[in-house]
Formats: structure tokens, C-alpha cells, sequence
């Protein structure tokens, strides 16, 4: 049965940049981010406090969040990686963290240089003092279908991760297929694991479409009452680790699929098509979505 309504994440400011070469100013993004805003989505990942020698895409982060207006309804979540990145995150007036862990041993290793159990232990300590802070803290498990080093993933390792962060505090735990290597049935069989641990109102999915799968993995999941959908304008962003990725799913390819499935989300197509190609405009190339190419001569 599918939820009457669905939240839709939208991350393209932050997951879809940060493997984009071509590097916004502060200008930009807040363009950017005001434009989705005004298009209805209420969720929008603003930075990432990482460090700039590693993603040089996120290096602004701290200048963009200080800008936005978060008294309006939307939230604006910024990623961080330990208590450093917390602390500048605070600084700069978030409201919203996100930490981010894997399902893949090797992928945790290669990311973020420390297993799974230490990652896991070091973001104990981060959701601690952000929800002392009163901060909202969301939990990201990647690689948790497919790793571009190990294979397939066990959903119990998912399972284990997701299981994890809720019980720490996050309010929510997104899902990522990190490569785009996932399909239906497996979809669906690895959101029914971790649900068995996690409650399926606080599970959000997340996946990429290098394999053309991400809007039938979605569809699937929904129907198992997911209700919460991360995706990114234009489809921005890819994978460095799997060569030839396309990137996130396109925000206006799940509002148009949602549209015909009559489930409400609040977004503008029409408004989301226009932004699609303003953006990747500035990045020098022509939209990746099927539906930003197919509406934008009736705009």
C-alpha cells in the first residue's frame, strides 16, 4: 500500500556538487537552494563541513548555511563528519546534521579511513552533543546493496549500521546504493531486513541511477510504506568509485512518477524542470534527467 504523502530530500546542493567539477561560489548555491525552495521542497541539503582538501566542492559550506534563511519552514541539513565538523556546523547556525557511515567494511576503510566500528563510535559521541545542542540528527548507511570493492552486501551488515544510528538518535536513516547497483525485488528485500530493527516510518531511501534502476527501486520501496525519498535536481552528482555512474535519481523524475501515482509531495515539476537546466547551465553541460529534456520544450 502506498503513503498518501511523501517527503522528498532533496540533496543536490550538497551529495550532487560535491562530485560535480565545477565548483560553485557562495553566490551560486544560495541560488540554488532559494530556487528549491521556492519550488516546494521542504528539505534541502545545504554543505558538508568535511574538510576542503578532500571535497573543495563543500569548502563554502560554512559561508552558504550562514546565509540562508532558517526561519522559514525548510530545513537545511548539513553533513559532518566528527565533533570539528559539528562544531563548525553549530557555528554557522545549522539546525540539522547529517552523519554518514557505511554498510561495506572496505567502502568505510576507503571513505573515511576507519572500519565500521569505529566509525560507528566516533558518531556516538557527534549525536551526542548535537542533540544536546538540539540539534536534528539524520543517519546515511551507504554502499547498502552493492560495494564497488566487496560485492554484494549482506543486509544483515544494513541492518546492523541503520540499527546502530537510530538507536543513538537519529530521527531518520536514509539508505544509500551508493553505486546504483540495486533492483527491485533486492530493494525490497533490504528495506523489509532493516525495517524489521528500524521502524519503516523513519527510513528514508537513497539511490543512484547507474543502472537506469533507481525509479523502480523507489517504486518498490514505497509500496512497502517508505515515506521519505532522497534525490537531486538534474540528477547531479555520480559515484568516484564506479566509473560511468550517472549520479542521484532526478528530483523531477520521482515528482513526476509520483504525480502518477497520485501521492502528495508539494514540489513544482514545471519549477524543478526550470532549475534543472539553470543548474547544469552553470555547470556546463545539459540535464542527465529524461524528464527535464522531455519537458523543457513546453516551458
Amino acid at each position: 500500500m502506498y503513503p498518501n504523502q511523501v517527503t522528498i530530500v532533496e540533496v543536490g546542493p550538497r551529495d550532487g556538487l560535491q562530485n560535480e567539477p565545477t565548483l560553485l561560489t557562495v553566490a551560486q548555491k544560495i541560488e540554488l537552494i532559494t530556487d528549491l525552495a521556492n519550488a516546494g521542497l521542504k528539505v534541502i541539503e545545504a554543505g558538508s563541513f568535511v574538510s576542503p582538501k578532500w571535497v573543495p566542492q563543500m569548502a563554502n559550506s560554512a559561508e552558504v548555511l550562514q546565509a540562508l534563511d532558517k526561519t522559514q519552514i525548510q530545513r537545511f541539513p548539513a553533513l559532518v563528519p566528527n565533533l570539528r565538523g559539528l562544531q563548525e556546523a553549530i557555528e554557522a547556525g545549522c539546525q540539522d546534521i547529517a552523519v554518514f557511515a557505511a554498510a561495506s567494511e572496505t567502502f568505510s576503510q576507503k571513505n573515511i579511513n576507519c572500519s565500521i566500528a569505529e566509525s560507528l563510535e566516533r558518531y556516538e559521541s557527534v549525536i551526542k552533543e548535537a542533540l544536546a545542542a538540539k540539534l536534528r540528527v539524520r543517519g546515511y548507511v551507504s554502499c547498502v546493496l552493492g560495494c564497488p570493492f566487496e560485492g554484494e552486501i549482506a543486509f544483515s551488515s544494513a541492518t546492523h549500521v541503520a540499527d546502530a544510528l537510530y538507536k543513538m538518535g537519529c530521527y531518520e536513516i536514509s539508505l544509500g546504493d551508493t553505486i546504483g547497483v540495486g533492483t527491485p525485488e533486492k530493494a525490497r528485500q533490504m528495506v523489509s531486513a532493516v525495517a524489521e530493527r528500524v521502524p519503516i516510518e523513519h527510513l528514508a531511501v537513497h539511490f543512484h541511477d547507474t543502472y537506469g534502476q533507481a525509479l523502480a527501486n523507489i517504486y518498490a520501496c514505497i509500496a512497502l510504506g517508505v515515506r521519505t525519498i532522497d534525490s537531486s535536481v538534474g540528477g547531479l552528482g555520480g559515484c568516484p568509485y564506479a566509473p560511468g555512474a550517472s549520479g542521484n535519481v532526478a528530483t523531477e523524475e520521482i515528482v513526476y512518477m509520483l504525480n502518477g501515482l497520485n501521492i502528495e509531495h508539494g514540489v513544482d515539476l514545471n519549477a524543478l524542470v526550470r532549475i534543472s537546466h539553470k543548474v547544469a547551465a552553470l555547470l556546463n553541460r545539459t540535464p542527465r534527467s529524461k524528464v527535464a529534456q522531455a519537458l523543457n520544450k513546453d516551458l
